[in-house]
């Protein structure tokens, strides 16, 4: 058949059925072309060079698309950070990176005897990993929100922006649940509840994918949701480790989020690094088959994470069996692997079936279809507003400021003071706030707390500034700058915490996980802690500080919740708030916003008492000789600024009826949590379940009635549940409950 032949048959009619173009495709292509749609071997950053005139290919494309007639997918084509070494002297920027796509598009079409485009992935964990693309506050800060509403319309504006710059699908982290917060990747989970996290996944993934349909709109993007499943219970907190889960704690706590994703519609999934019950997930039949397709009903694609496939030759033995191994289990496209290149000679051993393969190829090829990219493989679409993306950022950081405590009203900042001292490593820095798997910023991008706070404060107030110390390291030589700063001042506002950001002198594993952390990372993936302390000198700093006799106010600005003392006047946390957080943080430190941030991890005491999530099991448990095994900070733990009374739950069938009364004197929002505490259940229960929420904004003396229905998924029709409605898990074991007989005939119809 002739090329122009080829391009001529059913799979170029867009007037025809996606199934039917995927069969006929299929049916055209050889052994070698199939197996090369499976692979995305390749870094995308070796595909280019810049040139002082634009862009040319490198021999590592052509060698690429040579092996396989085309290519099925390219990682990271705009990923820009220590690991690529692209920045804005060698790499793509928001006005350069469609034509960069496509250039290397053209050459992947044209390499293809069927005319077959490639998917082009990026990592968009808080926003598109590529210079100038808008950086969103991380997961935990996004779970400290509690709203779902706000983060689907920064999850448009984020796949807006990755289609205008030509890029496919995105790799988002979402379904990893935090359970031991020393692992370094607990940025990249939206909190340790799999209720909260199920509902911002569907959030995610309508913002992304727009409304579900057949094809994707020129600015919706299909998300990969990772990781499936597990990884955030690794042993230890140690990135990659094992995971001991039973059947019962995995589908319980890890798989709700993944269950919500793809009701909702995801296009794909990833694959963990993580294994369970001794079983790689990326080898894994039972979780990606037998669950995910056959009960789930699945129809997307499963991605590997990056060399997952050839991990497990570990125990095939050989990285052609590996290959075999994953396919089998149901992976469709490998990252970075060599073993699915060994695909042709797996199926000719007899190792795999072809007709498997081609039900892995045939899923790939219906999402370049569904994405349109047979007729519009060049996206040069128009980038939205980077305002926009600014107040979406901000507007998301704003939100998810949490007040830990409040002694005495220290906060907001009194109209009577005329004197603040700005102390701390990172109250000047937009830097550490930006997270892991972030891009190189432009000079001048961003706002720190010290930059919102100097542009906010009313005139006549005098900031003055001190760093004290490093975010790690001992090194206590600028400390009394800072004391003296702190002790004229009416107010100290110490911004403590620590880093994601990588260096050149990183020393990157072959996925880019961090091998060994140097200068200032503490989290992000691969900077794993045992005792989740901050820098040696940031205690010393905060000793300091607060024996000035100046009321203090800590700012922690941090991936994961570190062990700080509560001897400070005001604490608060803002995760990692992203370029503008700076100026949301100051906003709430000066009364011009509400706090109304609420924790979606617990806060421990110290490491040793780990794990502290609130919904363990009710089973008595005593406590420390030495220590109390309660949690500082529990999880939806937030204060404002103003005050909330909750009358008593009222329960109709299956909604519940609150009346929630602003009883202070400024607006507040609050979020209204509600928790099932199961009486008469098949198997010991957890303490409590979260199974609804929802935030509330009132006025002064404003009172609303809020009506809420327990999530239908965690309720089984032999059981009696208490229904608990409070501000905070703590707060809900202590609140007035009602109890909900779901034996009662025809209560749950």
């Amino acid at each position: 058949m002739t090329q122009a032949a080829a391009l001529s048959g059913t799979y170029r009619d867009p007037a025809a059925p996606t199934d039917a173009r995927v069969r006929d495709l299929l049916s055209r292509m050889t052994l070698r072309e199939k197996v090369g749609q499976l692979n995305q071997r390749m870094y995308g950053w070796d595909a280019y060079r810049r040139t002082a005139t634009g862009f040319e290919l490198t021999d590592a494309l052509h060698a690429e698309t040579d092996r396989f007639g085309g290519l099925g997918a390219l990682y990271g084509l705009m990923r820009a950070d220590a690991w690529s070494g692209v920045d804005h002297a060698n790499g793509p920027d928001a006005e350069h990176s469609a034509e960069l796509a496509e250039l290397v598009q053209r050459h992947v079409i044209d390499s293809s005897r069927l005319g077959i485009p490639a998917l082009f992935v990026e990592e968009m964990p808080h926003g598109h990993m590529a210079l100038d693309g808008t950086v969103l506050p991380v997961n935990l800060a996004v779970g400290a929100t509690w709203d779902p509403e706000l983060y689907e319309r920064a999850a448009a504006y984020a796949a807006a922006e990755l289609r205008a710059r030509g890029g496919h699908v995105a790799l988002v982290a979402a379904l990893d649940i935090a359970r031991d917060p020393r692992w370094g990747r607990t940025e990249e989970c939206f909190g340790e509840d799999p209720y909260l996290a199920a509902r911002l996944t569907e959030a995610l993934v309508r913002g992304m994918q727009g409304a579900p349909g057949e094809h994707f709109a020129a600015d919706k993007t299909p998300v990969v949701l990772k990781h499936f499943a597990g990884q955030g219970a690794t042993v230890g907190g140690r990135n990659s480790a094992e995971s001991a889960l039973s059947s019962r704690e995995l589908h319980e706590i890890h798989l709700p989020a993944a269950r919500a994703g793809v009701r909702a519609g995801a296009a794909a999934v990833m694959a963990a690094y993580n294994e369970v019950d001794g079983l790689p997930s990326a080898g894994n039949r039972a979780l990606l088959t037998e669950l995910l397709r056959d009960r789930w009903g699945f129809t997307g694609l499963v991605m590997a994470d990056g060399l997952a496939v050839d991990r497990l030759a570990r125990i095939t033995g050989d990285k052609v069996s590996a290959g075999a191994l994953a396919l089998n289990a149901g992976v469709d496209l490998s990252l970075w692997d060599e073993g699915f290149t060994h695909l042709a000679e797996a199926v000719e051993r007899g190792l795999v079936e072809e007709s498997v393969l081609d039900a892995a190829v045939a899923r790939v090829l219906r999402l370049k279809f569904r994405l349109g990219l047979f007729e519009r493989p060049y996206g040069r679409g128009e980038l939205p507003p980077p305002e926009q993306g600014r107040a979406l950022s901000t507007d998301l950081a704003r939100a998810s400021v949490t007040l830990l405590s409040n002694h005495a009203g220290t906060l907001p900042v009194s109209p009577t003071v005329s004197r603040i001292a700005v102390v701390g490593p990172q109250s000047a820095t937009t830097e550490h706030q930006l997270g892991d798997y972030t891009a190189p910023q432009r000079p001048g991008t961003g706002t720190s707390v010290l930059d919102g706070l100097r542009r906010l404060v009313p005139s006549g107030v005098d900031i003055r500034h001190a760093p004290g110390c490093a975010l790690t390291g001992d090194d206590l030589a600028g400390i009394p700058e800072a004391v003296a700063a702190a002790a004229t001042s009416d107010l100290a506002v110490l911004v403590l915490g620590g880093s994601s950001a990588r260096t050149s002198g990183t020393d990157f594993a072959a996925n880019g996980a961090a091998v060994t952390a140097v200068s200032e990372m503490t989290c992000g993936e691969g900077a794993d802690l045992a005792g989740l302390r901050l820098g040696a000198a940031q205690y010393a700093l905060l000793d300091a500080v607060v024996a000035t006799g100046t009321p203090t106010a800590v700012v922690l600005v941090q991936g994961r919740p570190h062990i700080v003392p509560d001897t400070a006047a005001a604490l608060l946390t803002a995760w990692y708030p992203g370029q503008w957080g700076g100026e949301a943080i100051a906003e709430v430190l000066l009364g011009l916003a509400e706090p109304a941030g609420r924790l979606s991890v617990s806060v421990p005491r110290s490491a040793a008492q780990l794990p502290v999530h609130y919904n363990h099991k009710d089973i008595e448990y005593s406590g420390y000789v030495d220590e109390s095994a309660e949690p500082l900070h529990s999880f939806g733990h937030g204060l404002s600024y103003t005050s909330f009374a909750y009358g008593t739950p009222r329960l109709s069938g299956l909604t519940v009826d609150v009346d929630v009364t602003n009883t202070g004197e400024r607006y507040g929002r609050s979020v209204v949590q509600l928790y099932i505490r199961r009486l008469i259940t098949p198997v010991w229960p957890r303490t409590l379940e979260l199974c609804a929420f929802e935030g509330v904004g009132l006025a002064p003396g404003e009172r609303r009635t809020v009506s809420m229905s327990p999530d239908a998924d965690q309720l089984a029709p032999s059981e009696v549940v208490e229904i608990r409605v409070a501000e905070s898990a703590r707060a809900a074991l202590d609140a007035v409950p009602v109890v909900l007989d779901l034996r009662v005939p025809g209560l749950r119809a």
